[in-house]
């Protein structure tokens, strides 16, 4: 069994949608773990859900990159153990440097909540396993900060060093520079997305595209197991 950790931070609001897809659909235990936490060390899997964290004020995930639950989340990282942020949790991830670049306003300067086809950058982590090299899915967005920003040094690295793990398909709906959708670390354990698969890892919810980045994890960890 694998054990998943799901942050929870005043703001947080997509926490249990997580929690549905790791607990009730995949069996796995899952603890939510409340910001002011400082033991995670029996968890496998941390997962920063999406949200206002801290009411988004300063900056999206600025606050949050403080809170004491996030040192042990840096030493989970450093560890070589899997941690992914969604949406807020893609911000809060880069504010607390264990991604590079960073999400700002959206190019129209509007929040967008709808649909967004993906392409599947890299199939060789952990994370992205269950698909195909090239294969186009369907994952929702919802954010008002989802423009995917980095000066061109770190922008070159990261294409790279083949850091995109994602990028939009078609239309581009924020702005996000070379269409990046999610990125993760130099060593794969750490992923940032802005596309919510967990709002997609149910059929009764019209898809099911979401679901295969979770199950991809778990028979990761089952083998290394």
């Amino acid at each position: 069994m694998t054990k998943f950790g799901i942050l929870v931070f005043p703001g947080s609001n997509c926490d249990r949608d997580v929690a549905y897809v790791t607990r009730d659909i995949l069996k796995q235990p899952t603890r939510m773990v409340w910001h002011q936490d400082t033991d995670i060390s029996d968890l496998d899997v941390i997962i920063i859900p999406g949200g206002f964290s801290y009411g988004d004020y300063l900056r999206c995930g600025a606050i949050a990159r403080f809170s004491p639950v996030m040192q042990q989340v840096m030493q989970h990282a450093q560890k070589g153990k899997f941690v992914i942020g969604i949406c807020n949790g893609f911000q809060v991830l880069t504010e607390a440097k264990l991604l590079p670049g960073a999400l700002v306003r959206n190019r129209d300067l509007h929040f967008i909540c709808d649909r967004s086809p993906l392409k599947v950058e890299r199939t060789d982590l952990p994370w992205t396993q269950a698909y195909t090299k090239g294969e186009i899915i369907t994952l929702p967005i919802a954010h008002g900060e989802g423009r995917y920003h980095a000066d061109a040094a770190t922008l070159a690295e990261i294409e790279d060093n083949n850091q995109v793990v994602f990028r939009y398909e078609g239309e581009n709906p924020n702005g996000s520079l070379n269409n990046i959708a999610a990125v993760c670390n130099y060593t794969g354990n750490v992923l940032g997305m802005m596309p919510h698969p967990e709002r997609a890892s149910d059929a009764m919810l019209g898809s099911s595209d979401g679901l295969k980045l979770f199950s991809g994890l778990l028979d990761k960890i089952g083998a290394l197991v």
